[in-house]
């Protein structure tokens, strides 16, 4: 088999790291002398068998890049800057992803993947939405710079993934901010009705592989990438209670008590994230799945067993 050598960005990352290990899996079990990856991160080396070799750079120093690229036939970049300095945001998330688009191309890589985010589209309610379905109206820095990401990684040839909220092992964003908002609210708005677009962290992942080595949609191309079916936020809630992650709830109050419950008891979860439990966040995602060939599996709820642990142990540290 062609040896065929791999660049993933953000491999310490959330997703990333997870991409790093289904990546490294498959090389261990059916490929080994057919895949070489190269880890690319801020981090230093890490002598954990997934990665046949480690690179330090940081997206918001370009010079750091040069060279990262060479002799890759496949590029994934899964790294972003998510903060509240929008300037230090454009500079990881649009700079560091030009010189990246840069250095790919200059390296011949004829396969890129590039992680975007369905945040791009801003306020909902969103039901069932093709790519571009609403114009993007991206409202947070963090969103706004993944978005202008986007262009350079089009114009490299990219396939760019919109995924939802991604859940599981690793998450520092989703869950918790759902377990602060229960703690000061002890509800859910309009009871949960909201439809929302969930991905399992490894299902995204076993996606990502399978886009950098097996089927492939034309690059230059923006799909949605959550699990096909959307999840009610009030049976995402169900599912965490049922494993000791998250309380039950059963008040129904609207979005402004909610607000103002959150306002009372100092929680910091802003009203942007609460709006994504309380209205319709749910992108058309069948397309891509079917594009790579990659069963989805059976969705963000099924899948948390195996996180619920490390929801339980990040939770009770605070």
């Amino acid at each position: 088999m062609k040896l065929r050598r791999i660049v993933l960005t953000g491999a310490t990352g959330f997703i990333g790291s997870a991409v790093l290990s289904e990546l490294a899996r498959i090389r261990d079990e059916s490929a080994p002398d057919a895949l070489w990856l190269r880890a690319v991160g801020r981090g230093g080396p890490r002598a954990d068998g997934r990665a046949d070799e480690w690179r330090v750079a940081d997206l918001s120093d370009p010079r750091s890049l040069r060279g990262v690229c060479d002799g890759a036939d496949i590029v994934l970049h899964l790294a972003s800057l998510v903060g509240s300095d929008e300037q230090l945001c454009a500079a990881v998330n649009v700079g560091g992803t030009t010189a990246l688009m840069t250095q790919a191309r200059a390296a011949g890589a004829g396969r890129i993947v590039h992680l975007s985010t369905s945040a791009v589209y801003g306020p909902g309610p969103h039901r069932g939405i093709a790519v571009d379905g609403v114009p993007p109206a991206p409202v947070s820095g963090v969103s706004r710079t993944r978005l202008a990401a986007e262009g350079p990684a089009l114009a490299a040839g990219a396939v760019v993934l919109r995924p939802g909220l991604v859940i599981g092992p690793g998450d520092r964003w989703v869950v918790p901010a759902i377990a602060q908002l229960l703690q000061s609210t002890r509800a859910l708005p309009g009871a949960g009705r909201a439809l929302l677009s969930l991905v399992a962290v490894g299902d995204l992942a076993r996606l990502i592989a399978r886009l950098a080595l097996g089927h492939r949609p034309v690059g230059g191309t923006v799909w949605h990438a959550s699990h096909p079916d959307p999840v009610r936020a009030a049976d995402l809630v169900r599912a965490l209670a049922v494993r000791g992650v998250l309380p039950a709830v059963d008040q129904d109050l609207s979005e402004a008590e909610c607000l103002e419950r959150m306002r009372a008891s100092g929680c910091r979860v802003s009203p942007r994230q609460l709006g994504l439990l309380a209205e319709d966040h749910w992108y058309d995602s069948a397309a891509i799945w079917a594009a790579a060939g990659c069963p989805p599996g059976p969705g963000a709820p099924a899948r948390l067993d195996g996180a619920a642990p490390w929801y339980r142990e990040y939770l009770a540290r605070g």
